[in-house]
């Protein structure tokens, strides 16, 4: 290594560091050398199409999206603004969503099902009604399929504009399929297997999608309130760009985001951003020991 290149690998350690710890918590080291250093077989086979979006650092714009999508249903909403804090412990919440993530993604049979097992009983608890008066349960096959099928279209809208290599269509099928697995383990039914069936279905919730105060607010401060330090936002800013541009017009619409300045230099932005946290975080093998069973 040359002279210049130590000091360059020290700084992207240092970065890749600190974004590795603010996503998954303080404990994310431990839950890294769980999910990869823990032998047995897993849901998913090394090289699948669900390993290879989920791995990637697109997943930061793709998860943004998926957010601000999944809040124009109201009644998804209403859960996550009664129970899940996401303006009082927001990087908690990241960090719960993304251990979740990568246990049932690249984690142990029996680790990915006890993460199961641990939202559904979350789940059980979390009820109550929307400001509309509708009554509204995270167990409701029918949302969680709405959470899914709007986290399943980001993730793989992001990988396939900012991802490491495109997949071809049958292995975007595939994908469909492979985190429908997870959905129907979570209780949602019906779930769509291929990508024709993903964009049937989320035309299907169009008419019980609009953007309540609650959506309204959740945009705002997540577009223009990070909780993140002034020097960290303009870097933020290319993947909230990145990620509403990438946004359905309609969706746009409804949020009232996503100006021509946003759709013209959204995708260059996401691209620098997601470029950026490639680089900060480093090659995946490097990142995670490989003792899984073949």
């Amino acid at each position: 290594m040359t002279p210049i290149a130590k000091p360059v690998e020290r700084m992207r350690a240092r970065v890749g560091d600190a974004l590795f710890m603010r996503i998954a918590g303080p404990n994310g080291d431990e839950a890294r050398r769980r999910i990869h250093g823990t032998p047995g077989p897993r849901w998913f086979p090394r090289g699948s199409p669900i390993r290879r979006v989920h791995g990637d650092a697109s997943t930061f714009v793709g998860g943004l999206r998926a957010l601000l999508l999944q809040s124009l249903h109201p009644l998804a909403m209403a859960g996550v603004a009664g129970h899940s804090g996401y303006r009082g412990d927001p990087w908690g919440r990241l960090a719960r969503t993304s251990s979740f993530l990568a246990f049932t993604t690249f984690g142990t049979a029996d680790d990915a099902q006890e993460m199961v097992d641990r939202v559904r009983a979350v789940h059980d608890r979390v009820r109550g009604k929307a400001p509309d008066g509708r009554s509204f349960r995270a167990s409701d096959p029918h949302l969680l399929r709405w959470v899914h099928i709007a986290e399943a279209d980001s993730f793989l809208a992001a990988y396939q504009r900012y991802g490491e290599q495109r997949l071809t269509n049958e292995e975007a099928d595939e994908y469909v399929s492979q985190s429908g697995r997870v959905a129907l383990a979570l209780g949602a039914t019906d779930v769509p297997a291929t990508t024709a069936e993903l964009a049937q279905c989320l035309e299907a919730y169009r008419p019980e999608l609009e953007a309540s105060e609650a959506a309204l607010d959740t945009a705002h401060f997540l577009l223009r309130e990070p909780p993140l330090p002034w020097a960290a936002r303009p870097a933020y800013a290319l993947i909230a760009a990145g990620s509403v541009a990438l946004l359905p017009r309609w969706a746009r619409d409804e949020l009232r985001i996503g100006g021509l300045p946003t759709r013209l230099l959204g995708p260059l932005g996401g691209s620098v951003a997601t470029r950026a946290v490639r680089w900060g975080l480093g090659p995946a093998d490097a990142r995670n020991p490989r003792v899984e069973a073949a």
